[in-house]
This record gives structure tokens, sequence and C-alpha cells, in this order.
């Protein structure tokens, strides 16, 4: 297939509302805003189901995500853009399945991928300590860059593309176990799949060597920030001590709309509740989730902290891709050499 010279001619898919505005800015003419992080919350095979597991992941019925929109009328070429940052990455394999599904060949989908883009030296020094990184955007090249990928883009091998359709096929799937084993062989084509392991595997509940149950790395900071002071999300993330830089390397992948959403689930999980919930310095439904809600630690979130956990159940679930941890109906448990196994 011959380069695309012309920027007009393309359907473009951005995976960032600021990728989106510099291509329009750029001179595309009709561009898809495909952007969610689905590194946490629900995934599914089926667009419906996904869409109607996400809005109510996120407690909203604001359309962000337009992939599925079924006015969108896939006129080839089709260009994707992304960046290396993990949850594009997710988005990619999504994407390609997808563009499969609407009747588009692989040599129709012209994938432009963004190498890394270092601001200054000290974000440079303190990227390389990151275990995993989704800070990257297409939006930080300037816009002649843009430009001249367009000239060269190509479509993927064949081979290539087929393995991102698989990859986002595993990545859904209620049984974890391929997904994981997949990352942690690699994958041709796919660096970011260690990484991306490193990050997934934060939120399931592990098992030690002797048996016993503690509970996610991700719940395990989040209960050593929180006390038996009252603090909102914002003085939970903010917090100084030795977890801080931990935290915010999970929360630079999550957004930081997780962490309210994950602590509402451990206030609402049972009648013990490991953590309460009261009324924040700022009203509810006002724009400011970090901020309408204030948390403490009780007796029982102390020893699930200290202690660990007697069943999967005394943690509240939470959905990870096609799968859930903390389910018992998935009893899915982190291995200290870093396996998934069942329970």
């Amino acid at each position: 297939m011959a380069p695309l010279t012309d920027i007009r001619t393309a359907t473009h898919i951005a995976f960032d509302a600021p990728t989106a505005e510099q291509l329009l800015r750029i001179g595309a003419a009709r561009v898809v805003l495909a952007s969610d992080r689905l590194l946490t919350g629900p995934s599914r095979r089926s667009p419906l189901e996904h869409v109607r597991e996400r809005q109510a992941w996120w407690n909203s019925s604001e359309l962000w995500d337009s992939l599925y929109v079924p006015e969108i009328c896939w006129d080839p070429p089709v260009i994707p853009w992304v960046s290396s940052s993990l949850h594009e990455r997710v988005s990619l394999w999504r994407t390609c399945s997808w563009l499969r599904h609407a009747g588009l060949a692989c040599h129709d989908v012209l994938i432009v991928e963004l190498e890394p883009v270092v601001r200054s030296s000290a974000r440079s020094r303190e990227g390389s300590k990151r275990p995993f990184d989704c800070s990257q955007s297409v939006s930080d090249h300037p816009d002649d860059a843009l430009l001249a990928r367009i000239e060269t883009a190509s479509p993927w091998p064949p081979e290539r593309y087929d393995r991102a359709v698989c990859l986002w096929d595993s990545y859904v799937d209620e049984n974890p176990l391929s997904f994981a084993e997949r990352c942690t062989a690699g994958v041709e084509g796919f660096p970011e799949l260690a990484p991306l392991w490193a990050f997934l595997s934060c939120f399931f509940p592990r098992r030690t060597a002797e048996g016993d149950l503690r509970l996610s790395r991700f719940d395990e900071i989040t209960l050593s920030r929180l006390s038996t002071e009252w603090q909102t999300p914002a003085g939970v993330a903010a917090q100084k001590s030795k977890t801080l830089v931990d935290m915010w390397h999970l929360l630079f992948c999550t957004g930081d709309l997780f962490l309210p959403r994950r602590l509402e689930h451990w206030a609402d999980h049972d009648a013990s509740a490991a953590v309460e919930r009261a009324p924040g310095p700022k009203p509810p439904g006002a724009g400011y989730p970090m901020l309408s809600e204030v948390y403490r630690l009780t007796e029982r979130g102390m020893q699930l902290r200290d202690k660990g956990l007697d069943q999967l159940t005394d943690a509240p679930s939470l959905p990870i891709a096609g799968t859930e941890a903390y389910s018992p109906s998935a009893p899915w448990v982190l291995l200290e050499d870093g396996r998934l196994a069942r329970l």
C-alpha cells in the first residue's frame, strides 16, 4: 500500500483528548476519540456490554470513548496514534480487534507508534525509576513530527496485527491465567507486556509461601496511608510517608480518581467496615471527588492491613480486565514469585 501523504484522507484514532485536538489542528478531518483507561475496571469482549460496564464503573453516562459508536464510518485508511503509555497500548489492542470486527483488513490500518519524549533531565531520572509508565502522550511530539510520521505510516505485518487481536481477547477473558502467562513469557512486538503485568499484579490479593492471604499491593498501600484521623482522598494521596512514591507510580496509571473509587468500595463493603466514610469539605457532585468525602481506618482495617485476610471476601471485589479480584467465583491470588494461581 502506498504511503499516506495527506492527513485529510484518513480516519484517525486518538487515545487521549490532547492528541485528538492536535490532529484536528494540523489538518485531520475525521478523528475518533477512544479515551478510556482500561487498566482499571471491567473490560468486556462484547462492545455493548463493555460500554455498559465501563459507564457503571465510572458511574457516568458521559461518552468519552467513541470507538464503538455505530454512526462512525470507518473509511480507510485508519490511523491509530499510540504512545508508549500502558493504557494506550491496551487501547490499541482493543482498536485492532474492533476494526477487524468492522471489516477492515489489516493493510487498511496504519498504526503510528510514537517513542517516549523526555521533557527534562529531572523527568528522565524520575521516569527511569518507574516500574511502569502511563504518562506519555502522542501530543508530547511537535506538529511537524506528527506530519512527518503520516508520510511514512504503514500497516503492521499481519502476524503482529493478529497478535494484538489475540492479546485483547485474552485480556477480556474471565480466566486471566492465559494473559498473565503471555505477559510473563513475552509476545514478539509487544514489549509493554512485562511492565503491564507488573502493574496489574498490584491489584490481586497475595498468598505467601506459608499459605497466608494478604491484601493486594495497592490496597495495602492505601490502608497503610489511612489512619484513625479523617482524611480526604487528596490527603491520602499526598501524605508524606515511605509509600508515597509507590502510591503515585500506581496512580499515574490508574488516574487519581481511582483512589476515591477504591475507598468507596472499602467503606461500602460490609457491616464490619475496615474503612469509615463521612462528608468532606466539598459537597458531593460539585466536581471535587478528591475532597467530597473523608475516610478513616477502623480497628478491623488495621487487622486486615497488618495480619492479612481470613478469606478473599474480607476485602471488596475489584474488576480487573475480564476478571475480578477478591471474588469467590474467581479466586485468583498472586504468588510470591509473581505467578497467578487459583486459591
